[in-house]
């Protein structure tokens, strides 16, 4: 699935985000952040709480992080609550906070309710197998 929605590393979003696809995040986005696959690259910052499928970490995250897959990469700094039903840690990496294991449903979950509300109403699709792309 290739990258449909970029924010810049220029770029300073101030409000909630919601999105299907993949996104990746290059800026600071401060607020609420609820989709599906989810790439924060290094020089990426959120301040805010996060409710995704899939989380590919390189940079910062503020705030409690609800997936289903949590991927925080050498260089990524995650502060608050992290619920999934997998998670990759690699070495160097910083997590500060709680982490919870959460069974598949229970991490899907909230995703599904909000997609419901959605024109459409789709249910969230599995999680893509890993990529070149998630390393950019």
């Amino acid at each position: 699935m290739p990258i449909s929605s970029i924010i810049s590393s220029e770029m300073q979003v101030q409000g909630d985000i919601r999105f299907k696809g993949k996104a990746r995040i290059d800026g600071t986005v401060q607020g609420d952040i609820r989709g599906e696959y989810l790439v924060i690259s290094e020089s990426g910052t959120i301040h805010g709480n996060l409710d995704l499928e899939t989380l590919v970490c390189h940079g910062r995250v503020e705030g409690d992080v609800k997936a289903e897959l949590i991927t925080a990469h050498s260089t990524a700094s995650i502060n608050g609550c992290l619920t999934a039903a997998n998670l990759t840690v690699e070495a160097g990496a910083t997590l500060e906070g709680e982490i919870r294991a959460a069974r598949r449903e229970q991490a899907a979950a909230p995703l599904a309710a909000a997609s419901a509300g959605t024109k459409g109403g789709t249910n969230p699709k599995a999680a893509p197998a890993a990529s070149p792309e998630t390393t950019a």
